[in-house]
């Protein structure tokens, strides 16, 4: 390839390994999320191949030309599962679990990043735009930098940036900052998010932050500007739309709800298995009342989708065990022959099976104690074609600030989110209509294109102001 004009840098590349030895594209949420820029771009992808010293050389997908980066055993432990999932994911969702800070993480973090940039820059023509994406990768834009300094470069960070008291905790802080710094658009889902940032860097690096960017030296004594913005992500949402009127996927919601007994209500839960998602605070709020004869077995039935994730992480290892105990406890309690309290699913669906859920599903409980964004809610909407559901939301969400439609709870307040779920089991089908056709419209009218190209327009500005 004689180079390619937008360089997108993740942790992993876009596709899987099939049973036959092949590709095929991965399910995750930042490969549909970029699809359809790569789709209209002479575009490159850097990623790691998902397994072990996976040694591939450059190859075509889907009219993306896909650059593997080596990872040894070791690099994973270390940098993966130590320095980005130990350390960063704890730090960043407000220490909900306790971060590790390991110096041969960081050693480890700083030698992948490296051979991650090294990748990027092989790859990209003269002046393109390398595109960075999230926390497993903080210190590339400006590793790129130095390496190539005729390239624009974007930086999206998908998780939440926590507040100084937090991130000031972190050994290496001056690196990260200085690494993210390196781009010239650093995106972020939420305002909130984007200030916390500015903050770091004036009270780490002393750097002038202002509203229309932050002011860095160059080595020969002039300045550039990095935006530190919010562009909220969003999804593919003519394709939710798609799938849901098809009338396969209408039988299979139907199938679903008599699976399930025909209960009156369905409420949903669809996560990453995480501690960051509150899983553990919805089944006990949902246990609560069945426990008081608020709801009953016969009447309700909650749904949890829970996808494997990190499972050689020990956090994860616990969580998994106190959820099933969970279950396992309040359908032991409630169960009758013919209704289940709780239908826990620990594995991942394909889209087809997730709309049918979304159209089987009454209510929608998306309880997150932090999360960048949470596209899920988004989808729910997406795919509630009838304007029918309930969608009740996390105020921890970055999809909370669009959502306006949404209940909106603090998933800490047991008592409060306990409330939340009757509101929704008992709400009018005129209000459930009035609020889904308010989550729909901001659904649609941003979904990921627009984000992208919101982006994309952004990181374009900058390379004009920064060449004046």
């Amino acid at each position: 390839m004689a180079g390619a004009e937008l360089v997108v840098v993740a942790n992993r590349l876009p596709v899987d390994r099939d049973d036959d030895g092949g590709w095929r594209t991965s399910p995750g949420g930042l490969v549909t999320a970029l699809e359809p820029v790569m789709r209209h771009a002479k575009g490159a992808w850097v990623g790691w191949g998902g397994q072990p010293d996976l040694d591939l050389e450059p190859f075509e997908f889907d009219d993306t030309h896909l650059v593997p980066v080596s990872l040894s055993a070791g690099e994973i432990a270390q940098y993966y599962e130590g320095f980005s999932n130990e350390t960063i994911w704890p730090l960043y969702h407000d220490v909900i679990a306790v971060p590790r800070y390991r110096r041969e993480w960081w050693n480890a973090y700083v030698a992948v990043n490296t051979r991650f940039a090294d990748a990027a820059v092989a790859v990209a023509a003269p002046g393109a735009t390398v595109w960075v994406q999230d926390y497993q990768l903080q210190l590339v834009p400006q590793l790129v930098r130095e390496r190539r300094p005729d390239v624009t470069i974007g930086y999206f960070h998908h998780i939440p940036f926590p507040a100084y008291g937090l991130f000031s905790q972190l050994p290496w802080r001056r690196q990260v900052l200085e690494g993210l710094l390196g781009a010239d658009v650093i995106g972020f889902q939420r305002v909130a998010d984007a200030g916390n940032f500015a903050r770091a860097v004036h009270r780490q690096l002393r750097y002038e932050t202002r509203a229309r960017g932050i002011r860095i030296p160059r080595p020969d004594g002039t300045t550039r500007i990095a935006i530190a913005k919010a562009f909220p992500i969003s999804i593919d949402t003519a394709s939710y739309v798609e799938m849901a009127r098809r009338p396969e996927i209408q039988k299979r919601a139907r199938e679903i709800r008599a699976e399930l007994g025909n209960p009156e209500k369905i409420l949903l839960g669809v996560d990453r298995l995480d501690y960051t998602k509150g899983i553990r605070h919805r089944m006990k709020a949902f246990g609560e009342l069945l426990r008081e004869d608020r709801l009953q077995v016969e009447d309700a039935t909650l749904v949890q989708v829970a996808s494997p994730s990190r499972e050689r992480v020990v956090a994860y290892i616990q969580l998994r065990e106190e959820i099933e105990l969970t279950v396992g406890r309040i359908n032991g309690t409630y169960d009758t022959m013919g209704h289940t309290a709780i239908r826990y699913l620990h594995q991942a669906f394909p889209r087809e099976e997730m709309v049918a859920l979304y159209l089987a599903a009454d209510i929608m409980l998306v309880t997150a104690l932090r999360d960048g964004m949470n596209l899920v809610a988004k989808e729910y909407a997406a795919a509630r074609i009838d304007n029918l559901g309930v969608l009740v939301l996390s105020e921890f969400t970055g999809a909370s600030d669009e959502l306006t439609g949404a209940i909106r709870i603090n998933p800490h307040d047991i008592e409060g989110l306990k409330d939340a779920i009757m509101q929704a089991v008992e709400m009018p089908r005129d209000e459930q209509r009035r609020r889904m056709r308010k989550l729909r419209k901001r659904v649609q009218d941003h979904d990921v294109e627009a984000w992208s190209r919101g982006y994309l327009h952004a990181l374009a500005e900058a390379r004009q102001a920064n060449a004046q």
